[in-house]
């Protein structure tokens, strides 16, 4: 969990923010509790009128970031789509005011984010790109409980309106808050300077409000353009979800084809996500887990690359490289504080099995869900699909993919490092498969009662 400072937290009292953080929804600031448990739920709104309902009536649960570091109870969030906003009967000049990628929807941007072969829009589960998800809601809590709970309150919002469930999905979190490939997730999360949040050890210096929360200046000294009018696109952000299943059959398989011994086959999955499966980084235990570190937020995320700068530790082409490259020498020079993403990854289906190996095994309906949360998300997952999770030029190692979410092609490989002579791991197969996506646009709470009143 994020830190605050020691007096605010002696004294109960709020720590200094910068934001109107009862503005936000709880979501964008507020990490996911652990262990966690919820559900997402899509929606598609059939009258206008039910629509504007379904906000009045959900907005008064929808939890905002305003004293969030004391918050126990479960939380709502809510995400509107384009098709949503216009089923919602919103003007056209405030509709035109979006992004034109939001506009669009992820599936119509296919080839921008690599969207192909077995990750094409048409092998998608049904609810996904069409335009019919309207709605999207996320409940959140620590307990199955509670989860059961706060759903059950969002159903109730539903009852005589004309708006229909598309899907609806439980995740919660696995032993040891693993996620479907058996690593610890969710621990490197971007600081926001002004959220009254002390950073993390190794989070690094905070980047401005702006880069993920419209109204507020960005890394850039300005604000990005916003959604009109200001009560619609003040405090509101963008939100991306991608539902993924993991092939945990194939990515077992190949770890059993290169490596002979337990520790072996360890080693080669800590070496390509570049971390153990614990969450301990292998620029700090470089040889031999240390799950201890792993499960410390004070020490597992607190390091950079300077001492491995030929990646002998942590490959380049390490999941955890690739999306955060600190003080990584690029090959292409890149303001990686501009590319940072507030995620909310979440896990669904059965625990990782090790002893999954079968064909059977990758068509399980498990994985996860990578939500991620910027000012500008369309614009930030285009680029970062394109540059540094389907190519490696910007880091040196040319065609090489990522080899945890990358879309890969045959005789795709992974090179790992070594002296006298670099490893090349041959045999990398697509371990988690796209099966569906969309853009949705996270309002303020003003601007959900805005929404409410057909906005009026």
């Amino acid at each position: 969990m994020s830190s605050i400072s020691e007096s605010a937290a002696a004294s109960g009292a709020a720590p200094e923010s910068m934001l109107d953080l009862h503005e936000i929804q709880a979501t964008v600031l507020r990490p996911r509790p652990a262990p966690y448990f919820g559900t997402h739920v899509l929606l598609r709104i059939d009258d206008a009128q039910s629509g504007r309902e379904l906000f009045r009536r959900l907005t008064p649960h929808i939890d905002s970031a305003d004293s969030w570091w004391t918050a126990v109870n479960p939380w709502l969030s809510v995400g509107i789509s384009y098709a949503g906003l216009k089923a919602l009967g919103l003007p056209e000049n405030s509709l035109q005011s979006f992004p034109e990628a939001f506009r669009e929807g992820m599936a119509a941007r296919a080839r921008q984010l690599g969207d192909t072969g077995l990750n094409d829009p048409k092998n998608w589960d049904a609810a996904y790109g069409k335009g019919e998800v309207h709605i999207g809601v996320q409940a959140f809590s620590d307990s199955e409980e509670d989860r059961r709970r706060i759903i059950g309150i969002a159903r109730e919002q539903l009852d005589g309106l004309s708006v229909s469930v598309l899907a609806m999905q439980d995740f919660g979190a696995q032993p040891d808050d693993r996620n479907s490939l058996g690593y610890k997730d969710g621990i490197d999360q971007p600081p926001i300077e002004g959220s009254g949040v002390d950073p993390l050890p190794g989070q690094g210096e905070p980047i401005k409000a702006g880069e993920f929360i419209l109204g507020y200046p960005g890394e850039a000294g300005v604000s990005l353009p916003m959604p009109q009018p200001d009560i619609l696109g003040r405090n509101g952000t963008y939100v991306g979800i991608r539902k993924y299943q993991s092939r945990v059959g194939a990515f077992n398989r190949f770890l059993q084809a290169h490596g002979s011994t337990d520790a072996e086959r360890e080693l080669l999955a800590a070496k390509l996500v570049g971390r153990w499966r614990s969450g301990a980084p292998l620029v700090l235990a470089p040889e031999v887990d240390n799950p201890e570190l792993g499960a410390d937020p004070q020490r597992n995320n607190d390091f950079d690359y300077h001492n491995d700068l030929r990646g002998r530790q942590a490959p380049f082409g390490c999941h955890i490289r690739r999306m955060n490259p600190r003080d990584t020498k690029l090959t292409r020079l890149t303001d990686v504080k501009i590319h940072r993403l507030i995620r909310r990854g979440t896990t669904y289906g059965p625990p990782y099995d090790p002893n999954a190996l079968s064909e059977a095994d990758d068509e399980v309906s498990r994985g996860a869900y990578f939500l991620f949360i910027s000012a500008k998300a369309m614009a930030t997952i285009e680029f970062l699909q394109q540059e540094w999770i389907n190519d490696g030029n910007f880091i040196g190692i040319g065609d090489e993919r990522d080899p945890i979410i990358g879309l890969q092609e045959e005789r795709a490989h992974f090179t790992i490092p070594k002296d006298p002579v670099r490893r090349l791991v041959r045999g990398i197969e697509t371990f988690n498969v796209l099966r569906g996506g969309e853009y949705f646009f996270m309002p303020s709470i003003s601007a959900l009662n805005w929404l409410a009143k057909g906005g009026q």
